[in-house]
């Protein structure tokens, strides 16, 4: 099954539009794990564990795992989400973006080494630096459109020809990259207005949505924004709120519990 084809079915199963990110700070785990060799492969598996029917989605930050000379383990949490629970896919965010032969390695890591799902792209390297990604039809290519981030118009916010640039971004993925119908956009829970726009530019296209949680990003104006006609469309993450929600032995437990008041205020709206 391929990433979209997934995707919706983990919308319909979980009943949810929630992605989990999996942001993993070790100097914020649980004292029984700090100082082992396993510990951030053991942390991120638990919040998993605890969470996977109440997702659509993993995304783990492939910062958080090399910065701690810990990609053995990311290997290891993506098998073991596959494993354990395969009908939730796994976001590599890694926000590549580079000229074709470098994509090309790119895409082999992401896709080959670490079996990921789908992958986060920067696109503004134009189309040959994302042909790579494209080139694994079952996979998905998530590109950056409007992200959360307040720095984010320095670019965002460009006017090219009449129009801002992120909605170029859009108008150009929708109409013309998306040929397999693999791809889906970034668009930050803390611009509703940027959401709805994209929307009505991309139809029914997923959008992928960071800042809620502890970015401050509104539930109700994201989903009101961003969902479809059938209350799908969207993978709304959080990441910190859900991994350090307990700082105790029951980290997973707590984790699940505001992993389960995150989808189910989420639902509320749509």
């Amino acid at each position: 099954m391929n990433f979209i084809a997934s995707l919706n079915a983990a919308w319909v199963r979980n009943n949810s539009l929630l992605c989990v990110g999996l942001d993993p700070d070790p100097a914020k785990f649980p004292e029984r794990l700090k100082g082992r060799p396993d510990a951030i492969f053991e942390f991120c598996k638990n919040i998993a564990d605890a969470t996977a029917d109440l997702a659509c989605c993993f995304k783990p930050q492939i910062a958080y795992f090399a910065a701690q000379r810990a990609e053995d383990q990311l290997e290891a949490l993506i098998a073991h989400i596959h494993a354990t629970h395969p009908g939730v896919p796994v976001i590599l965010d890694a926000k590549r973006g580079d000229i074709g032969s470098t994509a090309e390695q790119y895409a082999s890591e992401i896709f080959e080494r670490y079996q990921a799902d789908a992958i986060t792209v920067n696109p503004y390297m134009g189309r040959d630096s994302v042909d790579p990604y494209l080139a694994y039809p079952d996979k998905g290519v998530i590109l950056l459109c409007r992200t959360s981030n307040p720095g984010g118009s320095d670019l965002q916010f460009l006017d090219v020809g009449g129009e801002k640039l992120y909605e170029r971004v859009a108008r150009l993925v929708a109409s013309e990259w998306n040929s397999s119908g693999q791809c889906a956009l970034v668009v930050g829970a803390t611009f509703p207005g940027e959401i709805a726009r994209v929307r009505e530019i991309v139809g029914e296209m997923p959008l992928l949505v960071p800042g809620i949680g502890a970015q401050g990003g509104d539930v109700e104006a994201t989903v009101h924004a961003g969902c479809t006609a059938d209350g799908r469309g969207l993978m709304i993450n959080s990441s910190r709120a859900i991994l350090y929600a307990g700082k105790g032995e029951d980290y997973a437990a707590a984790a699940r519990r505001v992993a389960l008041e995150t989808r189910d205020t989420i639902n509320r709206y749509r």
